[in-house]
């Protein structure tokens, strides 16, 4: 097992602790078997070896592998994990599990065999944990880590440290909030980066090639995750691309999916299966009336590209309200909350309606309902019911 004790070492040695991702305090190390799934990119193989570096001490009875590795040519993961044991082994970190063949049984017999082993892995958002060929849905916590909060990037990138609010928070003492912000720094130059460019950590190597690195992103995760956990070939991928690109050229749109099946000459139930594998793959976000379903063949009410990078990775000029709603949209998401589509306004959740819009977007089309908002951009502070956009990026 030499050459994957080197393979950890080469890696621990260039991981730092000057930034934790939100997620890392709000796992429970403690269970036996954790899943951590994500975005490419998000940060799920520092999230690891922080922990095994920085929380654990690089403990001697503590592994980590990665299973696209080339040791797996000639050993299986139940194998090496096995053999890991009887050296004293009782930790094992796995990167890319979807990269391993028949990966949910070999996890189930490590679990199963290896009752003092305790696994944490990571695996693409497309993969289903508890869809595998065995059952993992009593043996396996399952942790999902988002992109980039607006307030993770101001500390990756100016190391302003604040604390994440909540949603009552947002909506209660919003103006109190923006004014301590704003003591430090103006907010709004910053958030438009972090629109274009910020949502994933690799935005450190530089900003100049982020855009170059995100499509490099979409075309990896629609072409080996995605056939990783779903068998399609190389055709498929490329209908599933097409897809992607006519729903970043009009998105946030409500979707006719006679229309789009016609354009790209595919079944509506083709369309329906692409779409759902796009949003478990965190390349697209779906909003749904209140009460309906999320089915597989569920029409959803609008869609979204999941986050607003992508939208300027894939269209070059993305109109500036289609970024506002994908930006509010995915932050709601990712911290928790519960998103539907209203009868009116953009978007209802925890009882408030939502209107999202510019400086100057009133709240003339929702101030009749009992509880609204107005998300406004290019303001530093907001009123009453008026409330800055980028502070909802403090959500987590």
């Amino acid at each position: 097992m030499n050459s994957l004790i080197e393979f950890q070492e080469i890696l621990l040695h260039s991981v730092e602790d000057n930034f934790r991702r939100y997620l890392h305090q709000q796992i429970d190390w403690e269970q036996r078997m954790i899943a951590i799934k994500g975005p490419r990119g998000a940060g799920k193989t520092t999230l690891m070896l922080q922990r095994l570096k920085y929380d654990l001490g690089l403990p001697s009875d503590a592994l980590y592998i990665t299973a696209d590795h080339t040791w797996f040519y000639t050993h299986t993961l139940f194998e090496t994990a096995n053999s890991w044991y009887r050296q004293g082994g009782k930790m094992l970190f796995i990167d890319e599990v979807h990269k391993y063949p028949k990966w949910s049984v070999e996890l189930k017999n490590i679990y199963d065999g290896l009752p003092e082993m305790k696994v944490v892995f990571t695996a693409s958002s497309a993969l289903d944990i508890y869809r595998g060929e065995a059952d993992l849905s009593r043996r396996v916590i399952h942790y999902s880590l988002a992109g980039l909060s607006f307030r993770e990037y101001l500390l990756m990138k100016n190391e302003l440290v604040y604390r994440s609010i909540t949603f009552n928070s947002l909506v209660r003492d919003h103006r109190d909030i923006c004014r301590i912000i704003t003591q430090d720094f103006r907010p709004l130059p910053v958030f438009q980066q972090y629109l274009k460019s910020g949502y994933l950590p690799v935005f450190l190597e530089g900003e100049g090639s982020y855009l170059m690195k995100l499509n490099q992103i979409i075309n990896t995760t629609v072409e080996s995750d995605l056939s990783s956990v779903s068998p399609y070939n190389a055709g498929t991928a490329v209908k599933i691309k097409k897809l992607l690109g006519v729903i970043a050229e009009s998105s946030p749109f409500k979707p006719n999916i006679s229309a789009i099946a016609r354009k790209l000459d595919l079944s509506r139930d083709s369309v329906y299966h692409y779409m759902y594998e796009l949003k478990n793959a965190k390349l697209l976000n779906t909003l749904n009336a209140a009460g309906k379903g999320v089915s597989t063949l569920q029409k959803p009410e609008k869609i979204y590209l999941e986050n607003t990078n992508l939208s300027f990775a894939l269209n070059e000029n993305p109109e500036i309200g289609n970024i506002r709603e994908t930006f509010v949209l995915n932050q709601l998401l990712n911290s928790g909350q519960q998103v539907n589509a209203p009868k009116e306004g953009d978007f209802e959740t925890n009882g408030w309606t939502i209107e999202v819009g510019g400086r100057k977007k009133s709240a003339s089309q929702v101030k009749h309902l009992e509880q609204y908002l107005v998300a406004a951009d290019d303001i530093e502070t907001g009123s009453a019911g008026k409330i800055p956009i980028w502070l909802f990026g403090f959500l987590y």
